[in-house]
């Protein structure tokens, strides 16, 4: 696995006039109300440690005062800590002086925020343009990639316009596309679909999504929403108070909360559209592997099961019955397995949202194989497992009950 990108070691804030002086009564413990009561002072991040891969969409999360913001502005030093360490590709944030942190802010993180941050006197391909501008690239280049990136979030032909000219969704888009236009390879994204409407958020969540997949940046992004963090993080860390109190995947957030306020967050979200079926699904134990058919009733005598998935070199091949093997055995015990024996069964795509594969699983009268790209049997699909997973408890996935068929007499 590649080296994180960016780590961030016991780092601290304090905001005061004089926050060193203050600092030890953070280090007794003292809470974010104390030490304003004492001191004056606010805590604004405690003890934060994340390690950020390259690559992936990182979402901080919390309520309003959690410190979320603070601590995005930290990556690029728009607010200096009280004490810890930032390092980006190993290198120490804290110890770049003003000319190269400068340079830094410039090349290797761009940051898209809440309220789009336009230039209002500016057109939309020149606000585009803007950060490369900055750069030193010259006015014909710059203007060429703007249109380039105006083009990919979906504003060919409002390059002319005016800020004010544009929808809420479309000024966020060209705050998206200059963001990209730098070739930053660090996207630092403060709420940055929190001002728009809720039609208008949903789309610009899968735009990020879809151009994610192409251009591989590493996105920090925060939100206050759990749903967005759901729907867009690789993993996310949830903030109260300025301090982490669960990091993780979003199906161990979900499925396993660290906390009693992680629980509240959790307790309504719509797990059915959270969850993928590679995140509950388990592994496939009832392989059949034989060629013949009294071979495999024999490998289900041996699992006491009376299905199986019937799997070669090739990969998945299908649902076989014991059923139906043993009235083809009558005829000819020594025949083949082909596709003539197998059961009418849809396999079930590890990233299919959980959603849409209930009805389906609930009809089955066994697990439903789980099927990747390639044609690989990668686990499957059990009703106890979603009647766990969606019901109210939070157990883990591998306590759940195998609600497999009774195996044949």
């Amino acid at each position: 696995m590649a080296d994180p990108l960016i780590q961030v070691e016991n780092l601290y804030k304090l905001f005061g006039n004089n926050p060193d002086k203050h600092m030890s009564l953070v280090h007794e413990g003292k809470s974010k109300d104390e030490i304003l009561a004492a001191t004056g002072h606010t805590l604004g991040l405690k003890n934060i440690n994340l390690s950020i891969n390259p690559g992936e969409i990182f979402v901080i999360m919390g309520l309003s005062g959690s410190g979320k913001s603070t601590l995005i502005r930290h990556f690029n030093r728009l607010i200096d800590p009280t004490e810890g360490v930032i390092k980006v590709e190993g290198t120490d944030v804290m110890q770049l002086n003003p000319k190269e942190l400068e340079q830094f802010r410039r090349h290797k993180m761009s940051m898209v925020f809440q309220r789009f941050g336009l230039l209002p006197h500016k057109t939309v391909v020149e606000n585009v343009a803007y950060g490369l501008r900055i750069q030193g690239v010259d006015k014909s280049e710059s203007l060429s990639r703007a249109r380039q990136w105006l083009e990919t979030v979906g504003l060919a032909g409002y390059e002319e316009q005016y800020p004010a000219q544009l929808s809420g969704g479309q000024q966020q888009r060209v705050g998206l596309a200059r963001a990209l236009c730098t070739d930053a390879e660090i996207l630092l994204m403060d709420e940055a679909f929190s001002a728009l409407d809720p039609l208008i958020r949903s789309e610009m969540q899968d735009q990020l999504v879809q151009l994610q997949e192409k251009l591989h940046k590493t996105i920090i992004f925060i939100t206050h929403d759990l749903d967005e963090a759901l729907r867009l993080g690789d993993r996310i860390a949830i903030l109260k108070d300025g301090e982490i109190v669960q990091q993780g995947e979003p199906e161990e957030i979900l499925l396993h909360p660290a906390t009693d306020y992680v629980e509240a967050f959790v307790h309504d979200v719509n797990r059915a559209r959270a969850l993928t079926v590679e995140t509950v699904m388990k592994d496939p134990a009832y392989r059949i592997t034989a060629d013949t058919i009294a071979d495999a009733l024999s490998q289900m005598k041996g699992f006491g099961r009376d299905y199986g998935y019937l799997v070669n070199e090739s990969g998945y091949q299908g649902v076989v019955k014991a059923e139906r093997l043993e009235q083809a055995y009558q005829d000819n015990k020594d025949a083949k397995l082909d596709a003539a024996l197998y059961e009418d069964v849809e396999p079930v795509d590890p990233h299919a949202v959980l959603e849409t594969v209930i009805p389906n699983t609930l009809d089955a009268d066994y697990p439903l194989p789980v099927v990747d790209e390639d044609g690989q049997l990668t686990g499957q699909l059990t009703r106890g497992t979603l009647a766990e997973v969606l019901g109210e408890t939070h157990k883990p996935v591998e306590q759940q009950k195998d609600e497999s068929r009774t195996p044949a007499a």
